[in-house]
């Protein structure tokens, strides 16, 4: 936990319960209210909270919130996401997830990555799944974005097939796969803490856990380490091997990134991807 900003937080609540009106959460106006917003008792019954604990909770004299008040006490003054994650913040607390998008992926995102032609690029989720990726990609990878998107263990997963399917490690070069598995679980691990209790995220290490006795040691280290950049080795069966740099892009909730991949300057991979461009436009219009 950090540090709790008693100040910040007693005017945050204070001004969003004057702000909220009557009528917003059910209660009648009557003729004797002086001021729009609600009064400290109603928004103390709605939080399921004392009203002599709200009153020193808005005179900045309060112990630290716990989560579960954090909660009851957001959802009582109608706050919105990012109202809510303030909330937290102030409290010294980590905002829980809750803005997830799962396979929707933004507008804005599809947009760039429809302008990338030049590289390969593909949209991921925060667990690896892969939601939208551009011709190019899909002529380096393969067809790995099916367009209904069920569980975490098909092949649309980029975690799941690394430690389950040998097609995928037979195109990196062995000495790089210690690398990458646990580049894969340290990422995943950063992601599933991120999201907190989250059943899906519990769901798909409990079975990467059970199909993966390397993943289970893995998992066990406890490493951390958000994917941003990286460089890779892959085996391409028609212009052979490709050096390619990763740079991601991250959404400001972290649920989603852009991955795009470069060659290195000066390399021969950007000659070979220039050639896998032309592969995949004979192979989508033979």
């Amino acid at each position: 936990m950090a540090a709790m900003d008693r100040r910040e937080l007693a005017d945050f609540v204070r001004r969003c319960r004057e702000r909220l009106r009557p009528a917003e959460v059910g209660l009648a106006t009557g003729p004797r209210r002086r001021t729009p917003g609600l009064r400290r008792e109603e928004l103390a019954m709605l939080a399921g909270m004392s009203a002599d604990y709200l009153m020193r909770l808005e005179q900045a004299r309060s112990p630290q919130p716990s989560p579960q008040v954090l909660r009851s006490l957001g959802q009582a003054l109608r706050l919105s996401d990012d109202e809510r994650d303030h909330l937290y913040l102030l409290a010294g607390h980590r905002p829980p997830a809750g803005r997830l998008a799962g396979a929707h992926v933004r507008p804005g995102l599809l947009y760039l990555l429809d302008q990338l032609t030049g590289v390969p690029a593909q949209v991921l989720s925060d667990l690896g799944d892969v939601l939208a990726q551009n011709a190019l990609a899909e002529t380096l990878f393969g067809d790995i974005c099916p367009p209904v998107l069920h569980d975490h263990e098909k092949d649309h997963n980029v975690v799941w097939r690394w430690f389950n399917d040998p097609r995928i490690r037979a195109a990196h070069p062995v000495e790089d796969h210690d690398y990458w598995s646990r580049l894969q679980v340290a990422d995943l691990r950063a992601a599933v803490a991120r999201r907190g209790t989250d059943p899906v995220a519990t769901s798909m290490v409990r079975r990467l856990r059970a199909g993966s006795t390397e993943f289970a040691e893995l998992w066990d280290r406890h490493e951390v380490a958000v994917r941003r950049t990286s460089r890779m080795r892959v085996q391409h069966p028609t212009v052979g091997m490709l050096e390619l740099d990763f740079e991601t892009l991250l959404t400001p909730a972290e649920d989603q990134r852009l991955m795009m991949l470069t060659a290195p300057p000066g390399s021969a991979t950007a000659g070979y991807l220039d050639l896998l461009r032309v592969v995949g436009q004979e192979s989508f219009t033979g």
